[in-house]
């Protein structure tokens, strides 16, 4: 199949199948022509390659999981490699203490809009501005 069919039945766009074959994540083959030419095994793998980049994984994360030909099947039916597991749990530690992260700097952002309210208020000021909202 030519990529415009091909990305339709994997759900994405002609530009994310270009951009996953400049990756080196499929490799199509090529018609006489020169027009890419997809195979059914193509379509798991990308749906595949898209689903684990919307997880927030990287295209470095997912090469790993191709190199070990972890990525062939759909997920749901593949045994998991050890490697693709370890990656994950490192990316979820990853976003976990992001989140903290975001957390403390929400607090003091409250606390010091808080304080500032308070102030305001104190002095007899009404609070107008952005913060007020």
């Amino acid at each position: 199949m030519r990529i415009g069919e091909f990305a339709r039945r994997c759900g994405v766009s002609a530009r994310s199948v270009r951009y996953y074959e400049q990756q080196r994540l499929i490799a199509p083959g090529r018609a006489a022509n020169g027009y890419r030419e997809y195979d059914e095994s193509a379509v798991v793998r990308v749906r595949n390659i898209h689903e684990l980049l919307d997880f927030g994984l990287t295209i470095e994360d997912i090469r790993l999981s191709i190199d070990k030909g972890c990525l062939d099947e759909p997920l749901s039916t593949l045994p998991r490699c050890p490697d693709a597991l370890r990656v994950a749990t490192d990316r979820l530690g990853a976003l976990d203490r992001r989140i903290a992260a975001l957390q403390d700097l929400r607090g003091r952002l409250a606390r010091q809009l808080r304080a500032t309210r308070s102030a305001m208020a104190c002095g007899g000021e009404t609070v107008t501005d952005e913060w007020s909202r």
